[in-house]
């Protein structure tokens, strides 16, 4: 059995059974896990983190497959993350998907890993923050977040990822416009795949025509025409994805996207900890159960009774 000093080294020198270990710690909140994160923190930032995402029935393991087979012939290595909105363990049709990445799992250069969202407010669980780093340490050139649908999950994906990449596919049609308001907005790469079927071209030029639209003057995301399952035009949405990452860094984009992202991370993590802060003091003095009876009751108001629980949630640190 793997003691806390046996992770650590594991971890760094790339031992896929110490990573596993480790996120397996961190979802399940393991504060191990967390103390170990602070002495390695300053070996990430070295991987490329993409986000893969779209509607259901896309494609989009295909498509991340299809890439990362192509990322190992030049001899980088591979992490991918494929988010479960449901239960990693569940064995659905989610997971069933996913069945085609198991040759990959043989390869000692990837390290897949299906998670679920296990109930966060968002689209991804902090578990999912914390694995990136973690296969940032463990030596991944390459992190790609695959989420499953269209969904909270797919605007958080912007919130981690340095590259996020759409995978459309034809037939939408005024799909496309119900999502402009939301996830198509946070695009960098767009991909419609299963270029093979009719009105594929006719979806990337509906694509074009409203990104085109809503541009405020930057630069217009790229939209290719794939076919993941023959391999078809992988080669392309690859070196777009590098083109990209290598422009926000010439440009100096991707560090204040960077920076964004920390400081959205930074206030999770404060919101985190004083909302667990104030339930443990609710467990030790029933304050939040009181509160709520007094607001019912419209002796005090909620914003009141907020105040009260935040000038007195250390007590539940300290007692």
């Amino acid at each position: 059995m793997m003691d806390i000093e046996d992770i650590k080294r594991g971890v760094v020198s790339g031992q896929k059974r110490a990573a596993a270990k480790l996120i397996t710690m961190m979802e399940n909140e393991d504060s191990r896990s967390l103390e170990l994160m602070k002495d390695l923190y300053h070996l990430t930032g070295r991987a490329k983190v993409i986000g893969i995402t779209g509607p259901p029935g896309a494609g989009k393991s295909t498509v991340t497959d299809q890439i990362a087979k192509l990322i190992r012939k030049q001899g980088k290595k591979v992490g991918i993350i494929a988010v479960d909105p449901t239960s990693p363990f569940s064995h659905g049709a989610i997971l069933g998907d996913r069945v085609r990445m198991n040759d990959l799992n043989t390869d000692s250069g990837v390290f897949i890993r299906s998670m679920g969202t296990r109930g966060a407010l968002g689209g991804l669980s902090d578990a999912v923050y914390g694995t990136v780093n973690i296969l940032d340490i463990f030596g991944m050139d390459y992190i790609f977040i695959e989420t499953v649908g269209v969904g909270q999950s797919e605007v958080d994906i912007v919130k981690v990822a340095d590259v996020v990449v759409m995978i459309m596919v034809p037939g939408l049609g005024d799909d496309i416009q119900t999502m402009k308001a939301g996830i198509m907005e946070i695009g960098d790469i767009f991909a419609v795949n299963k270029s093979d079927k009719e009105g594929a071209q006719r979806t990337a030029a509906e694509i074009e025509a409203m990104l085109s639209f809503s541009d405020k003057g930057g630069k217009l995301p790229p939209v290719l025409n794939i076919t993941a399952k023959d391999n078809t035009g992988i080669d392309k949405l690859l070196s777009a994805i590098d083109e990209c990452y290598d422009s926000m860094v010439s440009e100096g984009t991707l560090e204040e996207r960077k920076k964004s992202k920390l400081k959205e991370k930074i206030i999770f993590i404060l919101k985190n900890n004083l909302v667990k802060s104030a339930l443990k003091l609710d467990y030790k003095t029933g304050m939040l159960k009181k509160l709520v009876e007094d607001v019912f009751n419209k002796k005090i108001d909620p914003y009141t009774a907020s105040d009260t629980l935040y000038k007195n949630f250390k007590m539940g640190d300290e007692k």
